[in-house]
This record gives C-alpha cells, structure tokens and sequence, in this order.
C-alpha cells in the first residue's frame, strides 16, 4: 500500500485512509507475543483503528519509522497528546515506540 503525505488536519488525513470496516478490533502485540493493546471498532476510537490499520499494511508492523509516519498523520492530536500525557493512549503508544526502537506487531481481527 502506498503511504500517504500527511497534512495538518487529522480529519484530512483520515479521509485518505483505508475503511475499517468490517473490522471489530486490532491487537497491538508486543516481541514476546503478548498483546498490549486493542483498539475496537466503536465511536471514539475508530480513528485510531483506521491509522493503525493503514500503519500495518503499510509498514508490515509499528516500527519505529511507521510510528513516526503515525505521529504526522494523527497531526494536531499528536501535538496534543505530547502536551498531555495520558490524554491519547494510542498516540502515546506511537511515541513509546519511537522512543523505546521496540516494534509491535499487529493483528486485524475481522468482525462478523
């Protein structure tokens, strides 16, 4: 998949990505096969469904290079979550791995 060129909107950027539907949730899994995180696919959380999403089919896992792209593309809401930590758990996670050079592997978990 083709990565897209992050503007400042998040709302732009989201436009660009791939549908999330079908999809009930993604499992973050971190090296020893664990998973660290879901993110269903409800009202609040489906725009970060949809980045981390795109994230692994573009990159194959969130790598330090795709968090990277990650942060650019949730564009003001990653200003926002470095500003307050805790805030935005998902994009805290895009600067875990940058910070950290650990990948995740993702798994994408089809609904019915």
């Amino acid at each position: 998949m083709a990565k897209i060129a992050p503007g400042a909107s998040f709302k732009e950027n989201l436009a660009q990505l791939p549908s999330i539907e079908g999809l009930a949730r993604i499992d973050l899994i971190d090296a020893s096969g664990s998973v660290v995180a879901s993110i269903p696919n409800e009202a609040g959380k489906q725009g970060s469904l949809a980045v981390y999403q795109y994230l692994a089919k573009s990159f194959g896992a969130v790598t330090p290079e795709a968090a990277a792209h990650g942060l650019e593309v949730f564009a003001e809401h990653s200003a926002d979550a470095k500003a307050r930590p805790g805030a935005h758990p998902n994009i805290d996670r895009l600067f875990d791995v940058q910070a950290s050079g650990a990948p995740m592997a993702v798994t994408v978990v089809r609904g019915d």
